[in-house]
């Protein structure tokens, strides 16, 4: 049974007597591995690491830390096939779509490529009578990660790359269902120059993520996972006065206007409502045409368009998406299938029972299509987290608009349309965080910065980007003055004021 270990100051750190999690391989249903489950106590290991390696580390010169950054992306880059391969062994999406997961990932590396400019400050000359006003970007010292199951890769580059380039330690918390690309990544970042206690991955369940909310050496945690999970985290870390950014669930909308290109709407949305087997935060689960002639054109084609897919093992090139997670997440998407034909929806494509030939324990769903939604039905309210679509009809524009606007969820949304005054509207008054038009999955490139609204996100500052930065470092501003002929005595008890 291969062992997965915590990698603490730039190796392998086992932890004898560990508890352990299985790690199962999604396509077959067996366990492949086993996870270390840290304690508190193998966490302040970590900890000391990070704090005798980060001072030197933040006291390195932003152009030298960005060259590790560029030897850390080419060793990804040369990594790739082998990284994709592992990913998807874990998780169970397909290799092409495990190697997307990676390449999202690496272009905030890239971005962070770029830190030099990235950090400079502002500077004001003659603020005042000899008075000078800049500001300098510091690291904060030590800050952690806590990652989700279904961007083992994406996810934990999105942090760990911005955080250290900005001069921090960076401790990750990767997801115990799929923990062997994190580590990986890791070794990777030693080989490409980082040293040894800046990068440290420790694994573990909610005692884990507790430990982490509550150590005073930990300034900034940030988390990605379920809403519950996210107010949890953001309520715990800032209690314990942590800088904390946590993003939660989704169920974004897709909104198709009747003078919609619909081959292209069709295609865009089975892509991004069944890629991954539905198992994204971005995945687009609910459509909402406007209008019954556009609903019936939109259901006639998708259906001819479900029939094409193919789920199978992640390594079968010809499938479109692989297994679920584990039998547990299966369990629950299907539970919300039948939730939501006991509410009234039609199940209009069932994917419950599909079974693949030779791998029969594995963690499969078909495409399931479901319509007639309502606003009231929970199958509607939550987030679902499976190849699971729903159709929720429209009369108006407006009355489209109001739904991802009313909902708990303010991740992503999308609008399919030829027309830019709706557009432009939609864009104007969707009180959602991430807006595509014409595109259905818009996760912002990595140099703008990626937040959802409402139960999507707790906290004031997004993932990567400028938001980042500014959530990695803390701003010094410094006022100065050096008087012309010595000493100036000016005994005042009034507050100083730019005269």
């Amino acid at each position: 049974m291969r062992s997965v270990h915590h990698f603490i100051h730039g190796q392998s750190a086992p932890q004898p007597g560990a508890r352990l999690s299985d790690i199962l391989n999604p396509a077959t249903g067996a366990v492949q591995a086993q996870v270390e489950l840290a304690t508190a106590a193998h966490l302040q290991k970590a900890i000391d690491s990070a704090l005798s390696a980060q001072p030197e580390w933040a006291a390195t010169n932003p152009q030298r830390r960005a060259r590790v950054m560029f030897r850390f992306k080419e060793l990804i880059e040369q990594n790739m096939d082998e990284l994709a391969v592992l990913l998807s062994s874990e998780h169970g999406k397909v290799v092409a779509d495990a190697k997307g997961d990676i390449q999202r990932g690496l272009e905030v590396v890239e971005f962070a490529c770029g830190i030099p400019h990235l950090l400079k400050g502002e500077y004001t000359q003659g603020a005042g009578p000899g008075i000078d006003v800049y500001s300098m970007r510091q690291p904060l010292g030590i800050a952690a990660g806590i990652t989700p199951f279904n961007f083992p890769a994406m996810i934990p580059l999105w942090m760990s790359a911005m955080a250290i380039a900005c001069g921090n330690a960076f401790i990750l918390k990767p997801s115990e269902r799929d923990p062997s690309v994190p580590v990986r990544l890791a070794e990777l970042a030693i080989e490409a120059g980082i040293p040894a206690g800046i990068l440290n991955v420790v694994h573990g369940d909610k005692e884990m993520v507790d430990a982490i909310l509550d150590h005073p050496a930990i300034k900034a945690v940030s988390f990605v996972g379920s809403s519950d999970i996210a107010n949890y985290v953001y309520a715990r870390g800032a209690q314990n006065g942590k800088r904390v950014q946590a993003m939660g669930g989704a169920k974004n909308h897709g909104i198709i206007l009747p003078d919609a290109d619909m081959d292209q709407a069709v295609a865009d949305i089975v892509g991004a409502a069944y890629g991954s087997a539905g198992e994204r935060c971005m995945a687009l689960p609910v459509v909402v045409p406007v209008g019954e002639a556009t609903a019936d054109a939109f259901r006639a084609k998708l259906l001819d368009a479900i029939e094409t897919l193919r789920p199978g093992i992640p390594t079968d090139p010809d499938a479109q998406y692989g297994p679920l997670v584990t039998g547990i997440h299966k369990a629950r998407v299907e539970s919300y299938i039948q939730m939501a034909a006991d509410e009234g929806a039609e199940i209009v494509v069932d994917g419950r029972g599909f079974s693949l030939q030779g791998y029969e324990e594995g963690f499969y769903l078909a495409p399931t299509l479901i319509d007639r939604v309502t606003p009231e039905m929970k199958s509607y309210q939550d987030e679902i987290f499976g190849p699971v679509l729903q159709i929720l009809r429209a009369q108006t524009f407006e009355e489209a608009l109001s739904y991802p606007s009313k909902h708990q969820y303010g991740n992503g949304v999308a609008i399919f349309t030829r027309n830019g005054d709706y557009a432009r509207k939609f864009a104007a008054d969707v009180e959602v965080g991430m807006v595509g038009i014409n595109v259905p999955i818009p996760v912002p490139v990595a140099y703008h910065s990626f937040g959802g609204w409402k139960r999507s996100g707790f906290g004031d500052l997004d993932q990567y980007g400028m938001d980042g930065v500014r959530f990695y470092t803390r701003t010094k501003k410094i006022t100065q003055r050096w008087p012309d002929g010595g000493a100036v005595i000016d005994q005042s008890f009034v507050i100083p004021t730019m005269k």
